[in-house]
């Protein structure tokens, strides 16, 4: 993968979290991106606020976060979820 292949992808995944990123401000919460691999297309996030400790989170990653970024960005896989 090229270094602007790179860049275009790590833009989009950061562009499907800016979609994703008033629904969970709306519950006072937010994500951010902790990093993702090129080489295993898996993105690795950080819930923040109030989502960091909802027991629905893991709903919030694999049906919407997880679910827009198979589809709007190719080559990514899975999406995990760090804490702390």
């Amino acid at each position: 993968m090229t270094p602007g292949e790179i860049q275009e992808k790590d833009v989009r995944i950061r562009n499907v979290l800016d979609v994703a990123r008033p629904y969970l401000r709306q519950d006072d919460g937010d994500v951010e991106l902790v990093s993702w691999s090129p080489d295993d297309g898996i993105v690795y996030i950080r819930f923040l606020g109030e989502c960091a400790n909802c027991p629905l989170n893991i709903m919030t990653l694999q049906a919407g976060i997880q679910a827009m970024m198979i589809i709007e960005v190719p080559g990514i896989h899975r999406v995990m979820m760090v804490r702390e």
